[in-house]
């Protein structure tokens, strides 16, 4: 087959952003280009008129089939425990008592993928004994809805599945388990673009509670804010929305409150409508190139950060269970004393940064910063927080002063190559993340746990990998 023309790649990847609104700056050419490919050969068109086809507006089962050729969704029943306890615990009883008997309780799932999500929602509440109540799991991949109409899965899908719910609401079939026709009932199931604004899909006030975790993220900025909207738009006042750890950003919106319970943090809906045509505010995007950071051996490196004493270590078990909001807690109760050390403020910071409260966590980075104006982890935590509020220019220079500070941190090398990679500079790509596997093996304990956003080595290594892979690093690590 013919090499695909640099010019064809970037159409494809302009053309999916704008009909998928799907971020493709970070996917490797050489996937554009064979999933052009094969999308135009499957088509019977020539990857000219394929192109052309994908301009005037191809439809929506098209789109699914792009999107599942360029995502690799990654679910199963039960995921995020704590999001499901405060999903059961307070969204539902808060609904309820809101809509005291006048209708059923409504949910979404928006990015369904193939079930496992809406139809956890419904196991969960049958198990509560909620006597009325309707999901909707909509996806724009027709296959996996289709996969999820079925209610067949494996053991893989169910691998997080509590044994009592697994023998209540499963058949073993084979190599497979069958769902029980209880729990799929309330569960409707469709196909639809979450990056198009049909207004059928979107009526305003519609659902109690909405769960899209791992979706806005994918996004390009402008279509992540618009989806966040509408998102807040098709809630009830007083409804409750759930999304990714990593998505905090997108829910800055003026009619969502942030609340915590359960370990985790999740978003309600003011009472009021929100004000129209009130969009969160983003920093704009730039292509700076900024100077590769190189290691100043001649420098000593700082020693490791202290474990922190019994209050602290409390937090940081909560941390590693991804507790958030609890380990927050924690911390904001402990005695003025301990609460004021270095290593304390650090973990404050983190669990800030983590529950998106990037203003906080850059407030006490202050503080640290004025104690010593050396603190590495400072200017890291700081450079998660810039991420945070869409700043890649300020999270960059954070993270270079960190690795400025400390040669042998390892994070912020490897981020300083996944931002490289991002922006298309595959050189400083490839420079950074050689240097963080070189790196990594020696990070030490209590800096995994802050920072590694809860992979070990091991996972962080495959993960420089994998991007040093696709900018064209293996051959070179293999000279």
């Amino acid at each position: 087959m013919m090499a695909t023309a640099a010019g064809d790649v970037e159409r494809f990847g302009e053309l999916v952003a704008r009909g998928l609104g799907l971020r493709m700056s970070d996917r490797p050419d050489d996937l554009l280009s064979a999933v052009l490919d094969s999308r135009a050969e499957r088509c019977g068109r020539t990857t000219g008129r394929y192109l052309d086809w994908l301009a005037a507006g191809p439809p929506d089962g098209e789109l699914g089939g792009l999107a599942g050729s360029l995502t690799v969704p990654e679910t199963y029943f039960f995921r995020d425990p704590a999001q499901l306890r405060a999903f059961v615990d307070v969204a539902v009883p808060d609904r309820l008592r809101a809509l005291g008997g006048g209708r059923e309780l409504r949910v979404l799932s928006a990015g369904c993928a193939s079930g496992e999500e809406p139809y956890t929602l419904s196991m969960l509440l049958l198990e509560a004994a909620v006597g009325d109540f309707s999901i909707l799991g909509v996806d724009v991949n027709p296959e996996v809805i289709a996969s999820a109409v079925r209610g067949r899965y494996s053991d893989w899908a169910l691998r997080a599945t509590p044994a009592g719910s697994r023998r209540r609401w499963f058949r073993p079939d084979g190599p497979e388990s069958v769902l029980a026709e209880e729990v799929r009932g309330p569960v409707r199931l469709e196909t639809h673009n979450l990056a198009g604004a049909d207004a059928a899909q979107w009526q305003p006030g519609t659902y109690d509670v909405i769960f899209c975790r791992n979706v806005l993220m994918y996004f390009i900025p402008e279509r992540a804010d618009a989806l966040a909207a509408r998102l807040v738009e098709a809630l009830a006042p007083g409804g409750f929305l759930f999304i990714g750890a990593a998505e905090n950003v997108y829910a800055r919106h003026p009619g969502l409150q942030i609340r915590h319970a359960a370990g985790c943090f999740y978003f309600q809906r003011d009472d009021a409508p929100p004000v129209a045509g009130r969009r969160p505010v983003r920093a704009p995007a730039t292509t700076r190139t900024r100077p590769a950071v190189e290691p100043q051996p001649s420098r000593p490196a700082p020693a490791p950060p202290p474990v922190p004493s019994a209050g602290p270590g409390r937090a940081l078990d909560l941390l590693r269970s991804e507790r958030f909001a609890d380990a927050l807690d924690v911390v904001l109760a402990l005695p003025d004393g301990i609460r004021a050390a270095p290593s304390t403020l650090v973990l404050e910071a983190v669990l800030r940064a983590a529950g998106g409260d990037f203003a906080g966590g850059e407030r006490i980075c202050g503080t640290l910063l004025d104690l010593d104006g050396h603190d590495a982890d400072a200017h890291y935590v700081i450079a998660t927080c810039r991420e945070g509020v869409a700043d890649p220019d300020g999270a960059e220079l954070a993270l270079g002063r960190a690795v400025d500070l400390d040669p042998a941190f390892a994070i912020p090398r490897m981020h300083l190559g996944l931002l490289a990679a991002r922006r298309g500079d595959r050189s400083a790509a490839r420079r950074e993340l050689t240097q963080a596997l070189a790196l990594l093996p020696r990070e030490s304990p209590v800096r995994l746990l802050l920072f590694g956003g809860g992979f070990t080595v091991s996972g962080l290594a495959a993960l420089c990998r994998s991007h040093l892979s696709a900018c064209g690093g293996a051959r070179d690590r293999e000279r």
